[in-house]
């Protein structure tokens, strides 16, 4: 389990059918060793081989490369890392999985006051479990949604997390990881048969 408080980036060395190569940094090396659960980009990885200080292996499955945005990984693309809950965590996001819902386009970056407004297309399956001022998970990063519309979504990102994300490198047209709030999903299979 994560928070969705992004502590380190990483960026892609290598990616192939199966397979990623992540370089990271050298405090995020210190902290990781086979075995270790890492969301990469809101996906929640399990560390395979590591080569070196500056370079970790994941595997993933097919599912994973079609539910996320695994699949359009490049070489240098910068990724967002964070480490697993421990009892000592400050819990300063929201209930994060690493277990990804879906993706979503990125239709638009604004300018507005301090910070910057992204609006992402979404399919209409993740969106219902969205609200105004709920949680949602983009690309790992715990978000405040600000609008929720039938098939879009609109969050704010403050100078902090533009400058600590990989979301200084986003651009329109990015198709991004979303993980909507456990919570929403459990209470509509509870309620389902009301």
């Amino acid at each position: 389990m994560f928070t969705g408080i992004i502590t380190h980036l990483g960026s892609v060395v290598k990616k192939k059918s199966d397979t990623l190569v992540i370089r990271i940094p050298d405090d995020f090396h210190k902290k990781v060793k086979v075995g270790t659960s890492v969301s990469v980009n809101g996906i929640c990885l399990t560390v395979t081989k590591i080569e070196t200080r500056h370079f970790l292996t994941f595997n993933f499955m097919p599912e994973t490369s079609k539910k996320t945005n695994i699949q359009y990984l490049q070489p240098g693309d910068i990724v967002n890392l964070e480490l697993p809950v421990t009892t000592d965590t400050l819990f300063a996001g929201h209930i994060v999985q690493g277990h990804i819902d879906g993706t979503a386009v990125t239709t638009s970056i604004e300018p507005e006051g301090n910070s910057r407004i992204f609006r992402f297309n979404v399919h209409k399956n993740l969106s219902k479990y969205m609200i105004d001022k709920g949680s949602v998970g983009v690309n790992g990063i715990s978000l405040t949604i600000i609008e929720a519309g039938k098939d879009f979504f609109t969050v704010g990102i403050i100078p902090h997390t533009w400058k600590h994300t990989m979301l200084h490198t986003a651009k329109v047209g990015d198709v991004v990881n979303v993980e909507v709030d456990i919570l929403a999903k459990y209470v509509e299979k509870l309620t389902s048969h009301y």
